[in-house]
């Protein structure tokens, strides 16, 4: 059984989704779920420590030998992605059940663990394959579970932002199946392990450059970057908060692990980093996204859009790391795709909590939600303390090795700018602890606002714990995107 590890990653939540409808009562279907989720939690840990105790593992589909057949291939940095989707999944479903009851239809909560599990075995596929056109195919199948799960919202802005998505979502998957198309043109293999041996003998091809210039921009759509990321606010304001939750905790950190694998593991350090442009471009817009984003963060009166926005600039931190092109930069990035993840899922779980008892996320609704909600707005402030970057939490421990990276390489610029980003977020987290602790609620009848329920508050707080643990205790975070990156390199 522990050889077929790496394929029960993927059929497990695959099989799933549609046994989903078999059964009748809501609960069951969510405990279900849930259980499916737990143990795609406990294969990847399984993974993680399979690869690090003994190397790469190389599973042959069908028992046919690549490249002729598919393999999927779980290296450091895949089992470390694996291990925070599949950790992700199942904590927002533990509170899943709850916060939907409000704010998806009673006939349609069923469909939503249902695209949730095929969403997430999506995911999981992208991670686990070592096929490049398998990628696509399961990019596609957790970008359409994703439009569904965003148009399951009550409010009518949510299919608006669901259509906007698919149009931007399909316009960047188009571009990504042109440079694989393109990849397979010049290369006559699909396995990205035999790709990356045949490319160098036709890297200084035009249509190798053009494949690359397509694959680059369809992941950077993908993943949010400024300033391709316009269907993202909407995306996560207007989706089911537990949507949100998993979707900014997950989604764009996938799209950024394809962009590593990519120009990694299939291109190369050589032609990715040192041949082209791409490191001062991603650099640039991972700066401006910064503050772009920030910015416009701070001049919103939705929450959720506040910290849509925030994971806009949040990805051009990473994007900086990534830009560096040396082993410590690649490792700031790969702690803040882990680090921001718990952040995010925190706020937003939390913020779930608020939308459960106020109805919704305008700023006006958390005026004294400090004293009414303390542990949910406890979650959002100690979230927030992790974006900025306050030390004993996961965003210091981010942005000590992304300043440190840029250190090495004498980017003092760089490191202001930084500091300048952390102190924009001190901004539009401060705009909300304000309205929530230092101004009264307008009408009276807000007093009967109780405590989130507690079923929404253990997985938020579970996520909270996380972000101070892992903020003291970098030795798994650190050790595995070590490994990772040595791999990479």
């Amino acid at each position: 059984m522990l050889s077929h590890l790496p394929i029960l990653q993927v059929i497990i939540p695959l099989m799933a989704a549609p046994a989903c409808l078999l059964l009748r009562q809501r609960r069951l279907v969510w405990m279900f779920a849930t259980l499916c989720a737990a143990l795609t939690l406990v294969i990847s840990f399984q993974l993680l420590y399979q690869v690090l105790d003994s190397g790469t593992i190389i599973y042959e589909l069908g028992g046919w030998q690549a490249p002729v057949g598919i393999e999927y291939r779980i290296d450091a940095l895949s089992a470390f992605i694996l291990v925070l989707l599949s950790a992700m999944a199942t904590v927002v479903l533990m509170g899943a059940h709850t916060s939907i009851h409000k704010e998806i239809p009673e006939d349609k909560q069923t469909l939503f663990y249902v695209a949730f599990l095929l969403c997430l075995a999506g995911l999981l596929g992208i991670v686990a394959t070592g096929d490049a056109f398998n990628v696509f195919v399961f990019l596609e199948v957790s970008s359409l579970a994703t439009y569904t799960l965003i148009g399951l919202g009550k409010d009518r802005r949510a299919l608006w932002a669901s259509y906007q998505y698919l149009i931007m979502g399909t316009i960047g998957a188009t571009f990504i199946l042109i440079g694989i198309g393109l990849m397979y043109m010049m290369t006559g293999t699909l396995n990205m392990v035999d790709m990356a041996e045949r490319l160098p003998a036709v890297s200084e091809s035009k249509t190798v450059f053009t494949a690359f210039a397509f694959f680059i921009v369809g992941v950077c759509l993908k993943l949010a970057l400024f300033p391709l990321h316009l269907w993202l606010p909407n995306a996560y304001a207007y989706a089911p908060s537990v949507v949100t939750a998993f979707l900014a905790a997950t989604a764009t950190k996938v799209a950024i692990y394809v962009l590593i694998r990519f120009t990694y593991t299939i291109y190369g350090v050589d032609f990715s980093l040192s041949h082209l442009p791409l490191p001062h471009i991603l650099l640039v817009l991972g700066l401006l996204g910064v503050f772009g984003a920030s910015i416009v963060a701070i001049l919103q009166d939705n929450v959720k859009r506040l910290f849509a926005f925030s994971s806009v600039a949040q990805i051009g931190y990473m994007m900086v790391g990534f830009s560096v092109g040396t082993p410590a930069g690649l490792k700031a990035a790969l702690l803040h795709v882990f680090n921001h993840a718990l952040m995010k899922g925190a706020i937003f779980m939390a913020i779930a909590g608020v939308v459960y008892r106020v109805g919704g996320a305008n700023l006006s609704g958390f005026k004294g939600l400090g004293r009414r909600m303390p542990l949910t707005m406890a979650a959002i402030v100690v979230g927030g303390f992790s974006l900025i970057g306050v030390p004993l939490t996961v965003g210091f421990i981010s942005k000590w090795y992304l300043i440190v990276a840029l250190l090495e390489q004498g980017l003092w610029p760089v490191v202001g700018l930084v500091l300048i980003g952390s102190l924009l977020a001190v901004v539009y987290v401060w705009k909300l602890v304000e309205v929530a602790y230092f101004q009264t609620p307008d009408d009276a009848s807000d007093d009967a606002i109780q405590e989130a329920p507690f079923a929404i508050l253990l997985p938020t707080w579970l996520l909270v714990i996380a972000n101070i643990y892992f903020g003291v205790h970098t030795d798994f975070t650190v050790t595995v995107t070590d490994a990772a990156v040595r791999t990479l390199f």
